[in-house]
């Protein structure tokens, strides 16, 4: 075989390794794809005109409104973001660029220990602290605080991942021409890393909203309550499924499926969200 011949022909490891990923890729989307219609099948008798609407929930009497859930779960996921974001990306430029040597890897490992800790571990203490010592009650507020301490190392582990790729040239640059750290940090590091650090917070907010078990154990489980008052109970997709599901019957769990379906759509909807924000930005870096 003549040497332009091997040239032109792959390799074959280089096949394997292509249908290995593509193998890969295509199973991902062919489980994505089975779980997208096998709930939306069984959701799909709970699903009417008032499903997204209503705000009376009973499943005695057959009566299926989901807006107090959708709300719950947004409105305890903005709290909780609100929380985490500042902390999570002060966390990550103090480690990356203020912290000295000796205290940056005890800190990584902190934030990567915090981020195993179970989530019912978490859901305890807050209905043993929160709830009782601070006087905070089962509540929206509650439930967001114990949300922003599960989704704090995931965004500022991401974050410092982000932050530690920004160039060292850009970084002393900066600081030759008489920037001082922080006008080095919002001058060159920000701008750098500012959709990794989009994606991250999105990651957090979806974390978030699909969290169950510390949610149900510290939002209240008020049915209808569509209230901006953080002190106020309430509930959320993940927890009402939790709380409802061992004693529903056939229609009953149509409908808890049906709230699946919904914070499945929400999920997908704010990841698809973090992707376009991730690449607009990066295109902008590049002066594309």
């Amino acid at each position: 075989m003549q040497l332009s011949e091997l040239r032109g022909s792959p390799h074959y490891g280089d096949r394997v390794f292509r249908g290995l990923a593509v193998g890969a890729a295509a199973v991902v989307l062919l489980v994505l794809g089975m779980i997208a219609i096998t709930m939306t099948r069984r959701a799909w008798p709970a699903f009417g005109s008032t499903f997204f609407t209503s705000t009376r929930w009973s499943a005695a009497e057959g009566i299926f409104g989901a807006l107090p859930f959708i709300w719950g779960t947004l409105y305890t996921a903005a709290i909780a973001i609100a929380i985490a974001v500042p902390i999570s990306l002060g966390v990550a430029l103090f480690v990356t660029q203020v912290a000295p040597p000796w205290l940056k890897t005890p800190m990584v490992y902190l934030m990567d220990l915090l981020a195993v800790v179970p989530s019912v571990v978490f859901g305890l203490w807050g209905v043993l602290v929160l709830s009782g010592h601070f006087g905070l009650g089962r509540s929206f507020l509650t439930a967001g605080i114990i949300l922003a301490i599960m989704i704090i190392p995931i965004i500022t582990s991401l974050s410092r991942e982000v932050i530690e790729t920004t160039p060292p040239s850009d970084k002393e640059a900066a600081l030759a021409l008489g920037a001082t750290k922080w006008e080095m940090i919002t001058a060159s590091v920000l701008p750098h890393s500012n959709g990794g650090l989009v994606g991250a917070v999105m990651l957090g907010l979806g974390r978030a909203m699909g969290e169950t078990i510390a949610a149900a154990l510290v939002i209240g489980s008020a049915i209808g309550q569509i209230t901006v008052n953080p002190l106020a109970p309430g509930n959320s997709m993940p927890a009402v499924i939790a709380n409802e599901w061992g004693e529903a019957d056939s229609q009953h769990k149509s409908a808890l499926i049906a709230l699946a379906v919904t914070l499945f759509v929400i999920t997908i909807a704010v990841n698809l969200i973090a992707t376009t924000i991730v690449q607009r930005s990066m295109k902008r870096s590049r002066g594309v």
